[in-house]
């Protein structure tokens, strides 16, 4: 909760977070908002104008858009989010494992992420998906191949930095068992830092997965995904580009949403970046009262 009054605080954290809100809630709600069904066909409409049956008219199979758009973000953002979620609980578990117990256990575990990581992250996502072939599921668990050893590095990090506390070595002293440890004492610690960087990678694989399903690597059709539908609308890109800028549109407002809102989580989460925000804002206002001073003068 105070979390959630910090964010309201900033005005572009606010938005960001009421988009991003807005917008998963529209797309497990689907069928209660999508005007129409998203694959039906109508030839007699390929190519129609907006009108008040269909608000953002039809694609090159008489589809209506807005009803596509909204079913688009089911693999677009929510499918997303489920890979980020199981990437981050397996990199999670295995980060704490390696930063709590530290010696084999890390060296063994943080050479298997140093394997994993020597590829380049598209490279190797367009080598799991060419193995497995194309299609929303094989992308996503290319996503939780890829990411979980990158947050496994980051979160062992993290974790190292509390493992060695007094408090954590008190808890030792009085008999206090591993997992209790890691549960009460470094995970509340910790999290913030994981919820920073599972933000930041949100973003990131949203512009992949509609990156790999304009390639036509992704979802296949009849289904509706943003990045096919930019590649559905290439060939009227001239003639009706409302078809490309309305997906493409929408695929930079939630990624812009999402890091903004990263941002914003990252300095309510860190004292050290809130007071030099602050202090940055402070010598602002002192400064420009005497530069406006100096112009008039």
């Amino acid at each position: 909760m105070k979390l959630l009054v910090q964010l309201m605080k900033d005005k572009v954290a606010a938005v960001s977070l009421a988009v991003v809100a807005s917008t998963l809630i529209i797309g497990l709600c689907a069928p209660l908002f999508a005007p129409h069904d998203p694959n039906e066909v109508h030839m007699e409409l390929r190519f129609a104008e907006t009108s008040w049956q269909y608000w953002l008219g039809n694609d090159h199979l008489g589809r209506c858009v807005l009803s596509r758009l909204i079913y688009g973000i089911r693999p677009s953002v929510l499918w997303v989010l489920v890979a980020l979620a199981t990437s981050a609980s397996i990199g999670t578990v295995l980060g704490f494992v390696a930063g709590y117990f530290k010696e084999k256990t890390d060296a063994f575990l943080m050479r298997i992420c140093d394997c994993m990581l020597s590829f380049p992250g598209y490279v190797m996502t367009l080598a799991i998906v060419g193995m497995l072939g194309a299609g929303l599921e094989n992308i996503l668990l290319a996503f939780v191949m890829m990411k979980w050893a990158w947050f496994t590095r980051v979160i062992r990090t993290a974790v190292l930095q509390y493992a060695d506390a007094d408090y954590v070595k008190f808890s030792r002293t009085l008999g206090a068992g591993h997992f209790r440890i890691m549960a009460r004492h470094i995970m509340p610690v910790a999290l913030p830092e994981i919820a920073v960087i599972s933000s930041s990678s949100f973003g990131s694989m949203i512009l992949q997965i509609s990156g790999l399903s304009f390639l036509g690597l992704g979802i296949q059709a009849p289904h509706a995904e943003w990045g096919m539908m930019l590649n559905e609308a290439r060939s009227v890109m001239f003639s009706r580009p409302e078809l490309m800028v309305i997906p493409g549109l929408a695929i930079m407002v939630i990624v812009s949403s999402v890091n903004f809102l990263s941002d914003a989580l990252q300095t309510a989460l860190d004292p050290k970046l809130m007071t030099g925000r602050q202090g940055m804002k402070a010598r602002i206002g002192t400064f420009l009262p005497k530069l406006r001073g100096k112009e008039a003068a």
